[in-house]
C-alpha cells in the first residue's frame, strides 16, 4: 500500500463541491510554474514551443494543470473511454481541473478562473483520470522507490492548527492511455506537486499543479 493510499484511507463521506478562490490560485499559479518547469529537459521543452497565445487548439507539450475543491465520491461517473478506469465501480472521487499553462478551455480560449474538466482519482488504489476538452488522460501513480526521501510519491503530514493536515508531497505519474487530442500523451509522464488539506471534518480540499509531457520519467 502506497503512502498516498494510507494517507487517505478512512475518509469520511464528501462535502458539496467548493471552487477556490481566485486569489488563491493567482497567488501560487506563478509560484508553481517556476517549479513545475525547474528540470532541465521540461524547461528546455516549455520554451522551444511556449505556446503562449491567446488561444489554444491543442495542449502544449508540456501543459500545465490546476486541481483544486473538495472531493466527491463518484456515482454513475462517464465512461471516457479509457482503458482500466471505471468510473462506476465505487472507488473514485472527483475534484475540479483548471487551466495554468499550454492548455485552453473550451473552444481554446485561456481563462485561468474557469473549470476546464474534471479530476477522478482512486484514493485505495493507483489508478487517476482527467477529463478535460477535446478528450482525456489515464494514469498510473508510480510506487515508492527503495530509498526515496520523505515527500516523493508520498505524503508528508502537517498541522494545519485547527484540527486538520495538509499532506505534501510530489507524485510521478505514467500516461498509459489518451483519447482526442491528448494521444500523443500516451506513454508519457505527470509530475505532481500536491498540498492536499485534510480537513477537521475529515474532507480532502485539494490543490495540485500536473505538468504532463510526452517525456517518459528520467
Amino acid at each position: 500500500m502506497t503512502n498516498r493510499q494510507q494517507a487517505l484511507i478512512g475518509r469520511s463521506k464528501l462535502a458539496d463541491e467548493q471552487e477556490p478562490s481566485n486569489k488563491q490560485r493567482r497567488t501560487l499559479i506563478g509560484g508553481a510554474l517556476g517549479g513545475l518547469l525547474a528540470s532541465p529537459v521540461l524547461a528546455s521543452a516549455a520554451l522551444a514551443s511556449p505556446r503562449r497565445d491567446e488561444e489554444l487548439d491543442t495542449p502544449n507539450d508540456p501543459f500545465i494543470l490546476l486541481l483544486t475543491g473538495v472531493y466527491q465520491p463518484v456515482v454513475n461517473g462517464p465512461n471516457l473511454g479509457l482503458s482500466a478506469i471505471k468510473l462506476s465501480d465505487g472507488s473514485y472521487s472527483k475534484t475540479l481541473i483548471y487551466p495554468v499553462f499550454g492548455i485552453g478551455n473550451e473552444g481554446g480560449q485561456i481563462d485561468q478562473d474557469k473549470a476546464i474538466g474534471n479530476f477522478y482519482v482512486q484514493f485505495a488504489g493507483n489508478l487517476c483520470a482527467y477529463q478535460l476538452p477535446g478528450g482525456a488522460i489515464a494514469m498510473r501513480f508510480n510506487s515508492v522507490p527503495l530509498g526515496a526521501p520523505p515527500g516523493f510519491n508520498g505524503f508528508v503530514p502537517f498541522s494545519d492548527g485547527m484540527g486538520g493536515l495538509f499532506l505534501e508531497g510530489t507524485f510521478e505519474l505514467e500516461i498509459f492511455d489518451a483519447t482526442g487530442i491528448y494521444k500523443p500523451f500516451n506513454g508519457g509522464h505527470n509530475h505532481m506537486v500536491d498540498k492536499l488539506h485534510q480537513l477537521a471534518n475529515g474532507q480532502f480540499d485539494e490543490f495540485c499543479f500536473c505538468n504532463i509531457s510526452t517525456y517518459q520519467f528520467p
